[in-house]
């Protein structure tokens, strides 16, 4: 019931609240009808579930397709050069990827699996070899077999070589008519680049394509065989598609630091 006061028609008794229970299961005074989930509740939408993300597979050297393309695209982006970014793992993405492992402190292996796809998401910088940080310099690391060349300050390349092996040989030197015997080793400390040559250059332990000398005989040259050790006279060996270029990227007078960092 209500009443009625200045045209206005006032409840009274209890009154419900809409959506909640009663104090009273047993009374019906003022109560409010509420359909039954079943009679008027929309049916629920089924959730969309969360898609899971793409499982990157296992890339070994031959292996072929975008995910490769998705690896070399990647390397690319971080300094590292793969090569043509074709879709097809070859030797040139493989160096990359020595190179790429070497300085996130990875097992150098040939194959790409979920630690190296896992470290590409967030990888590490290199860390300079020497005190001294010149803005434009070249950094050789002999125990994990790359280097990187700064310009300006930045990181503009990183690169798998290889340097001198540690063996015993004997040849004779440039206008020597005698043989010298030494240990192909690839002495660390402070340098400068000095003379290059363009194209393939003779010498007497054989022939480098592109050399910038930077200690003496010793220089940075491409070679067919660049291994995942040393394996040189005393050069650092580059691989012949960063050749192509490397003198472009480093000067002459440009400082060399050549460490065995821990």
């Amino acid at each position: 019931m209500g009443v009625r006061t200045g045209g206005i028609l006032v409840a009274t008794g209890v009154m419900a609240l809409a959506g909640c229970s009663q104090s009273d299961p047993t009374s019906n005074a003022g109560a409010v009808s509420t359909p039954s989930p079943s009679a008027s509740a929309p049916s629920a939408t089924p959730a969309t579930p969360t898609p899971s993300p793409a499982v990157r597979p296992k890339l070994k050297p031959g292996a072929k397709g975008q995910y490769v393309k998705e690896l070399q695209q990647r390397l690319k982006q971080l300094d590292y050069d793969p090569g043509r970014a074709d879709g097809k793992y070859g030797e040139t993405t493989q160096m990359a990827v020595w190179a790429f492992e070497a300085v996130n402190r990875l097992k150098q292996t040939s194959t790409v699996g979920k630690t190296v796809w896992a470290a590409l998401d967030a990888p590490k910088t290199p860390e300079p070899v020497a005190k001294k940080r010149e803005a434009d310099r070249v950094d050789v690391d002999l125990r994990r077999q790359f280097l990187v060349v700064y310009k300006d300050g930045k990181v503009n390349l990183i690169t798998h070589i290889s340097s001198g092996s540690g063996m015993y040989y004997c040849a004779k030197d440039r206008g020597a008519t005698v043989a010298r015997c030494r240990y192909a080793t690839t002495s660390t400390g402070d340098f400068r680049t000095g003379r290059r040559a363009t194209g393939w250059e003779v010498s007497p332990l054989g022939q480098l394509y592109n050399p910038i000398y930077f200690n003496g005989g010793i220089a940075f040259h491409g070679a067919p065989d660049v291994p995942a050790y040393p394996a040189s006279h005393g050069c650092v060996r580059l691989p012949m598609h960063v050749a192509e270029y490397f003198q472009d990227r480093v000067g002459t007078g440009v400082a060399v630091h050549v460490r065995r960092p821990k």
